[in-house]
C-alpha cells in the first residue's frame, strides 16, 4: 500500500459516538466516500482493515482494535518503518478546535494527545500527517469553550455528540475527505496551504 489512513478511538458500542472517537467517525465516511472494499480483520487482530485506491493511489484504512492510548501498538503492526510513517495520515479529536473544523499538520509534537503520542512512541518519528478534526463547542463570540480539569476533559471527550455537532461533523467529513485527496495526489505541502 502506498498509503495508510487510520482514525483513532476506542473500540465498544460505548465509545461509538463520543468525540473522542471522532477519528473514527471520519475514516468511516473515507471508506464510503471513496467505495473502499469491506472491513477485514488483520492478520495481527489489531485493528479492521479496508484497502481501496484514490486518485491511483493505493490506500490501506485502519481502524485500531488497540484502546486509544495503545493506538501506535496497531498502528506500528502495518507501518513498520519510518519510510512509511511518511505517507501515514493519522485522523484524532482535537480539544482546541471548534466542531465543524479541522487543521492539517505534519512533523509535530502530540499536544497532549495520548493517542497520538503512542503512535509517534510505537513509530519512533513525528513525521506523519495528522487532521486534528474539532470537538469543542464555541460561545457566541466564536471562542472555544473546553472544560477545564482533567476529569472534566476526561468525561466531555468521553460523552456523546449532541445531534447537532453530529450534523456539524457530518458537514466536516465532507471536508476532510478532499483535503486527503489533495494531500495523497497534491502533497502535503499544498494541502496544508488550500485547507488550513
Amino acid at each position: 500500500m502506498n498509503f495508510v489512513i487510520t482514525g483513532l478511538g476506542n473500540p465498544g458500542e460505548e465509545y461509538q459516538n463520543t468525540r473522542h472517537n471522532v477519528g473514527w467517525t471520519v475514516l468511516d465516511k473515507i471508506w464510503k466516500d471513496f467505495g473502499f472494499k469491506d472491513w477485514y480483520d488483520s492478520a495481527k487482530g489489531r485493528g479492521e482493515l479496508s484497502e481501496g485506491e484514490i486518485g491511483k493511489e493505493k490506500v490501506l484504512l485502519l481502524k485500531p482494535h488497540t484502546m486509544m492510548n495503545n493506538s501506535g501498538k496497531a498502528v506500528a503492526s502495518i507501518v513498520r518503518n519510518k519510510k512509511s510513517a511518511k505517507n501515514l495520515i493519522v485522523l484524532h479529536d482535537d480539544l482546541d478546535l471548534p466542531i465543524g473544523s479541522f487543521k492539517i499538520i505534519y512533523n509535530h509534537g502530540p499536544g497532549g494527545h495520548r493517542g497520538v503520542k503512542s503512535v509517534q512512541r510505537a513509530l519512533g518519528t513525528n513525521e506523519f500527517v495528522r487532521i486534528k478534526i474539532g470537538i469543542s463547542p464555541t460561545a457566541t463570540s466564536g471562542k472555544v469553550r473546553k472544560p477545564k480539569g482533567d476529569q472534566k476533559v476526561l468525561d466531555f471527550i468521553i460523552g456523546d455528540f449532541r445531534k447537532s455537532e453530529l450534523e456539524k461533523i457530518k458537514k466536516v467529513s465532507k471536508d476532510i475527505s478532499g483535503a486527503i485527496e489533495s494531500i495523497i495526489l497534491d502533497g502535503c505541502q499544498l494541502a496544508m496551504t488550500d485547507w488550513n
